[in-house]
């Protein structure tokens, strides 16, 4: 992966977690902060890319197996915000880690106004116990969903497999009886 220089970036230590009480009425904005905590943690667990790598377009496309298209496209959503110099966009880690948060909320199920709902504050560092775990019920829920979809999936898959079975043997018998009819 190439990595481009970059100004100095504030350091994790230097940004504050801020104090925030989660009413109902907060919901909305409590599930776009858990984005953040979960962007954080994605970026901070990257490992590879010190801090103040930039990458560019075709280095993002070819790392996580997506289109040029499909990066401006989530661009032009707001999922993403890439800073420019020129005609170039370059991608900071916390864009790469934003990134693999929508495709692993595509992956899973959810739309792309859900994922950017959960992203929206990623700026704000914010993560209160009570907004993870609106996070934590957003998530458990996907699973509920994608457990019941297996379920109706291994169903319609022993449906096939039955109705396959019986196909074959009436094939089967149909081919020995035209085989038996050739030989009298």
């Amino acid at each position: 992966m190439r990595r481009l220089a970059q100004g100095a970036e504030p350091k994790r230590s230097d940004l504050a977690w801020r104090d925030l009480t989660v009413t109902e009425s907060d919901e909305p904005a409590a599930e776009a902060q858990i984005g953040a905590v979960i962007a954080d943690k994605l970026e901070d667990d990257d490992g590879v890319h010190p801090r103040g790598s930039l990458f560019s377009i075709g280095d993002l496309a070819r790392e996580f197996d997506v289109t040029l298209r499909t990066l401006r496209f989530y661009e032009d959503k707001g999922l993403i915000n890439p800073r420019r110099e020129g005609l170039n966009r370059l991608y900071s880690r916390r864009d790469r880690a934003r990134l693999k948060l929508v495709l692993m909320g595509k992956r899973v199920g959810f739309s792309l106004t859900e994922i950017k709902g959960m992203l929206d504050l990623y700026d704000l560092r914010d993560g209160q116990a009570a907004q993870l775990k609106v996070a934590l019920d957003r998530f458990n829920d996907r699973i509920a969903i994608l457990e019941k979809q297996k379920k109706e999936i291994e169903q319609a898959l022993m449906e096939l497999r039955r109705t396959t079975a019986v196909v074959s043997g009436l094939l089967k018998e149909k081919e020995e009886k035209e085989a038996g009819a050739r030989r009298s």
